[in-house]
């Protein structure tokens, strides 16, 4: 399958989740799984109740892989950017922090991730939270102007992860960092997963080996690269998870190889810079 054909299934599957209001991708809740819900999920993802219980009824859908929010040390003023901001959860926190001096904008290029975010939007009467129609390979934001980028179990989605990263490189203003929670593998993934269109929603074939994921992120040109966080995404709540037991069931998936899949994965939060000066090493060389 093309990388096209695969972002058209991506899309439509977020698109699905928007409209029914239900979780999918990482957590065990994506099919009402009554043990764990989306609270209890985004609890062991590292999000207070104090932040669940403050932003909009349906904003919260359980999508993430960690907290970037509350690792980014936002301050008041400043200009956010949040990719793959699906329904506005991490958008409405961070607002709050930045103040009404300050900025968010979420980016989804599911509409009615966009369409579900801009009602919840209009419930809390922030005019700080705005969100675009757009993909995060080309991002609808102008160069040098935000001061942070967020994201949590977004990039992971993305075939071109390059891309995603150089973007983020051009929007962010110089010294501007970014707080990113993702899934990295600690090794590759069986073939029957790696090219299931199917796990690739699931936030799992996309994933990048750990090593390679900070290579992508360092050839952007940031520095800095610290993981703030990082633990093993636990067995039982991919395995557990009803739409990795649909996945093996619609591509005959064995129980081992989503075994040693979910031994594969981890969760990290990282963070990186932009260079407050680029330094042009070839007119150095010249100038002496």
């Amino acid at each position: 399958m093309k990388d096209y054909e695969i972002k058209d299934q991506v899309r439509e599957h977020y698109g699905a989740i928007a409209k029914r209001a239900t979780h999918s991708c990482c957590p065990p809740s994506s099919c009402g799984d009554a043990a764990i819900g989306g609270k209890a999920f985004s609890k062991a993802m590292g999000y207070s109740d104090d932040e669940l219980n403050n932003v909009p009824e349906g904003a919260n859908l359980g999508l993430g892989c960690g907290n970037p929010t509350g690792l980014a040390e936002l301050k008041a003023g400043e200009k956010v950017l949040d990719l793959g901001s699906g329904a506005g959860f991490d958008c409405f926190l961070a607002a709050k922090k930045v103040g009404s001096e300050g900025l968010v904008v979420g980016v989804d290029m599911t509409a009615e991730m966009i369409s579900k975010a801009r009602a919840n939007a209009e419930k809390t009467g922030m005019s700080n939270v705005e969100f675009r129609l757009g993909e995060i390979e080309h991002l609808p934001a102008s160069d040098n102007f935000f001061d942070i980028a967020i994201s949590n179990c977004v990039i992971n989605l993305s075939m071109d992860k390059k891309q995603v990263f150089k973007e983020l490189y051009r929007v962010l203003k110089p010294g501007g960092r970014f707080i990113i929670s993702d899934l990295v593998l600690t090794k590759e993934l069986p073939d029957s997963l790696r090219n299931s269109v199917q796990a690739y929603s699931a936030c799992i074939a996309g994933a990048l080996l750990k090593d390679d994921y900070l290579q992508t992120v360092k050839d952007a040109g940031f520095i800095g690269i610290r993981i703030l966080n990082e633990s093993r995404y636990v067995l039982e709540l991919i395995i557990g998870d009803p739409m990795i037991r649909l996945i093996g069931e619609d591509n005959k998936i064995s129980q081992a190889d989503q075994k040693v899949a979910a031994e594969s994965v981890l969760s990290i939060t990282l963070k990186a810079i932009k260079p407050a000066e680029v330094v042009d090493i070839k007119k150095m060389d010249e100038t002496g």
